[in-house]
């Protein structure tokens, strides 16, 4: 069963376009992550979902019911803000039930439907207490109890954690997937973070300049990204690069023959400009690298001990080359080293339209 459908949608602000054309179908159950740049047109979207822009053409349907004219209050959904939006003059019980009351809930269903959001965020114990007694992770648990409480099908987020520190949006990420684990509602999610897209979505849609350009598992796009901009924006240390031409059943560039053998091309291509990609975590090193299809020589520029990781930075030619390694490996700067990869794990875009091969 679809959850929410938008349908060919369009917002133009005079004669700027900010969303065009887009079409998103999300079954009932599903962690959605939108995931682009700032100004890519993420948080307008989910802002045309929740009904707090009207958008110029197109469709909205939330359970099978067009609610693209509706009030935010008539759509069924729960939304958690960047901002947490706390009343500082009432407790966290009076904060999770305030629009409750002003729904003219009776006082057992508030009391009960307060004491569950309450329970599954694990703040009980912070009921009595008021904001300014409260950390930012435990604001942001009460924001997200404030939607909890309402009891709708459809959650929508918009970039809940940006304001913790590492730990917290760590801590909460977890939180926020077992939460949707426990609840299997149908959840929208808005970042410019690429770890919390990753891990939390069941699918990423990719958004630039008002378009989606991939819209997919976490596992596809990571392995098969649709074009050069998505194999850049997925992936951190960010994906290698080379551009060169593509002769028969080997790319050359700078000199430097690699071979293509294992490599799956969307459709015959034997010849034309093109770019190579290839993930630094992909690329083996010392006797992990005989073997592979492709390996050559390198030498180590930089390494930047990183605990459980590695990052080596290897001149190869005229080009840097980015190598994600152990973290206990033995390396260091001006080392020669043997590199491979296997080319059935890279990507090759048309250095025109930019598409995957």
């Amino acid at each position: 069963m679809t959850s929410v459908l938008v349908k060919d949608l369009t917002l133009q602000f005079g004669a700027l376009t900010v969303l065009d054309n887009l079409n998103i179908d999300i079954p009932e159950g599903e962690f959605l992550v939108l995931l682009g740049a700032s100004g890519c047109g993420k948080s307008t979207l989910l802002n045309c979902i929740a009904g707090l822009l009207d958008v110029t053409d197109g469709e909205i349907h939330i359970n099978d019911r067009n609610v693209t004219w509706e009030e935010p209050s008539g759509r069924g959904i729960g939304m958690v803000f960047q901002s947490y939006a706390l009343y500082p003059q009432m407790t966290v019980e009076g904060n999770l039930s305030f629009g409750l009351k002003n729904a003219r809930m009776p006082k057992a269903e508030i009391k009960q439907r307060v004491a569950r959001a309450a329970e599954i965020l694990q703040i009980e114990p912070l009921l009595h207490r008021k904001p300014a007694a409260l950390s930012g992770g435990q604001r942001q648990r009460v924001a997200i109890g404030r939607a909890l409480v309402r009891d709708v099908d459809v959650f929508l987020f918009d970039e809940p954690l940006s304001n913790l520190d590492a730990k917290l949006r760590a801590d909460l990420r977890v939180e926020i997937k077992r939460l949707h684990h426990s609840l299997k509602n149908t959840m929208i999610y808005v970042t410019h973070d690429q770890v919390e897209a990753m891990t939390l979505a069941d699918r990423i849609a990719i958004m630039k300049s008002g378009l989606i350009q991939q819209l997919d598992t976490p596992t596809e796009i990571y392995n098969r990204p649709i074009n050069k901009y998505v194999a850049g924006f997925i992936g951190s240390p960010e994906i290698n690069f080379f551009k060169g031409e593509i002769e028969g059943t080997e790319f050359v560039t700078e000199g430097h023959r690699f071979s293509l053998q294992g490599y799956e091309f969307e459709k015959p291509t034997t010849s034309g400009s093109a770019w190579l990609g290839v993930r630094p975590e992909h690329i083996m090193t010392g006797p992990a690298a005989k073997g592979l299809a492709v390996t050559t020589q390198a030498e180590v520029e930089i390494v930047e001990p990183m605990g459980s990781d590695t990052l080596a930075w290897a001149k190869l030619g005229g080009m840097s080359v980015r190598i994600r390694m152990d973290g206990q490996a033995a390396v260091k700067t001006g080392d020669q080293i043997t590199i491979g990869f296997d080319p059935a794990r890279a990507s090759l875009f048309d250095t025109d339209t930019e598409l995957r091969l």
